[in-house]
């Protein structure tokens, strides 16, 4: 099995992990001021927030570059609906509304997250 376990380098670890956890209804793993391990419903890692420049990680440590230049955070999800009202109420910077992607055949959406990271939720299921 090969599975991608992302970590992203954000200004507030704490922030960024309440953030998520409201967005994507997921939870902590981890906790703490430095690093976050975010899990599903099943205790699967999803996501890692990793405080700029806490560690000699040597490309987690210039927060002064823009974060995410190259990179989409592409999270899929079983309720897209209940995704979407949660990025509503987070008054989330909204990329894109809901839509189909036609390349994926997928209901999708796109976002900004506290970091400015550009973040994709699409439907688990296809039309």
């Amino acid at each position: 099995m090969i599975k991608t376990e992302p970590i992203i380098a954000v200004k507030n670890v704490h922030e960024s992990s309440e953030w998520y956890q409201k967005l994507l209804n997921c939870k902590s793993g981890h906790g703490g001021d430095t690093f976050e391990i975010l899990t599903n419903d099943n205790n699967e890692q999803i996501l890692s927030l990793h405080k700029w420049n806490a560690h000699e990680h040597p490309t987690l440590s210039n927060p002064n570059i823009k974060a995410g230049n190259g990179l989409i955070l592409y999270f899929v999800v079983d309720d897209l609906n209940l995704i979407w009202e949660n990025a509503k109420k987070l008054n989330v910077k909204i990329e894109e509304e809901p839509h189909l992607n036609i390349n994926s055949g997928r209901i999708e959406f796109s976002i900004r997250d506290l970091d400015d990271y550009f973040i994709s939720i699409c439907a688990n299921k296809t039309n």
